[in-house]
């Protein structure tokens, strides 16, 4: 059991290491040391992580993994992988009969750090898909978000988030995402409430355009000042919630603190806080604006291994809907140009977050 150093809330976090049966790592987070014993598991051989593509005309690498088409699709409540395993119950991918918060190593990863193929592909650049792929199981209830697991439980995550941020930089990941899929919108084939961490051998093109963006002089902090009060939906801790004036979805919201922070490693306890805040808080907003659960891509950008000059750290939710039942699709301009149509201006989305 490993008391982690940055807790928040007044609270320690504890982790607990467990190898599983087939050989992937499980880590159980909470704030009360976790000492249940273990429940039955599968040893089933997991696949080792797919390949990387490099693609001529637009310079990025693209994964294959032709495994993770045989991903748990949609079970049924008693088949929730992410389920504790309850004696004489059947087995989960968590060999324990209750948790907190939990991550453990994708059965289905796109990117493995033992991956060692890779296709001979004349006039193709290709390389085994090296890297991490995490999942994070926000807690044993099979229902929720963001919002209703609370904030302890918000702050525990967060926690756990700059634990692997360390840990998988020092396995040698260049960049580590962590995100959330939400939605059948996105394409959740999993409802139990969870997240994922990717840590990637090399930095993705987007952050990595990022990174030149702060190099180069840009100041997010001189932009949240000019956004602010118009463009924003609340301040706290040092936090700010706001639109982007230079939004790309209808009712995109960015987190922040004021001041520049490299990663949430970076941050406060005051700033730490007030982001598990607001990860619920933006969470109803949504669920209440639209009038149901709603689809979204929330993700942690944060500085590469090593740190960059000038990178401001933010969390970027992305909805998939643009009015109550109403989907945002990235249909063909979007996908062949990358230039997006955006259906509602960023201060009108501002005004109905605030009013919500």
């Amino acid at each position: 059991m490993t008391a982690l150093a940055r807790s928040l809330g007044g609270k320690p976090v504890h982790r607990r290491d467990h190898r599983k049966a087939d050989g992937r790592m499980l880590y159980l987070y909470g704030h009360e040391p976790h000492e249940l014993p273990v429940q039955a598991e599968s040893s089933d051989p997991i696949a080792q992580g797919g390949e990387i593509r490099h693609h001529p005309l637009r310079d990025e690498w693209n994964v294959y993994a032709a495994h993770r088409q045989k991903r748990t699709f949609k079970p049924s409540g008693a088949e929730d992988p992410l389920a504790p395993t309850l004696p004489d119950g059947p087995e989960t991918e968590i060999p324990f009969a209750d948790f907190e918060l939990a991550i453990f190593e994708n059965k289905f990863a796109a990117f493995h750090p033992s991956a060692d193929t890779a296709a001979d592909l004349p006039g193709i650049t290709t390389e085994p898909a090296r890297g991490a792929c995490d999942v994070v199981v926000y807690g044993p209830e099979a229902s929720g978000s963001l919002h209703t697991l609370g904030a302890d439980r918000r702050q525990v995550l967060i926690a756990a988030l700059i634990d692997r941020y360390e840990a998988l930089f020092g396995a040698g990941c260049k960049y580590v995402l962590p995100f959330e899929n939400r939605g059948d919108e996105v394409g959740v084939t999993l409802h139990h409430p969870h997240g994922q961490i990717y840590g990637f051998e090399r930095v993705p093109p987007v952050q990595q355009r990022t990174i030149e963006a702060f190099a180069g002089g840009y100041d997010l902090a001189a932009e949240i000042a000019a956004a602010m009060p118009e463009y924003g939906i609340g301040e706290s801790g040092g936090i700010a919630a706001f639109v982007p004036r230079f939004a790309r979805f209808p009712y995109e919201v960015w987190l922040a603190p004021r001041v520049a922070r490299r990663g949430p490693w970076d941050c406060t306890d005051e700033e730490l806080e007030a982001l598990a805040d607001w990860l619920g808080e933006i969470t109803r907003r949504y669920d209440a604006l639209f009038e149901q659960p709603a689809a979204t891509m929330m993700a942690f950008h944060a500085a590469p291994a090593g740190g960059s000059a000038g990178f401001h750290f933010t969390v970027q939710f992305y909805p998939l809907l643009r009015a109550p039942g109403r989907v945002k699709y990235l249909a063909s301009v979007e996908q062949h140009s990358g230039t997006f149509t955006v259906d509602v201006m960023p201060e009108s989305a501002a005004r109905a977050l605030r009013d919500v």
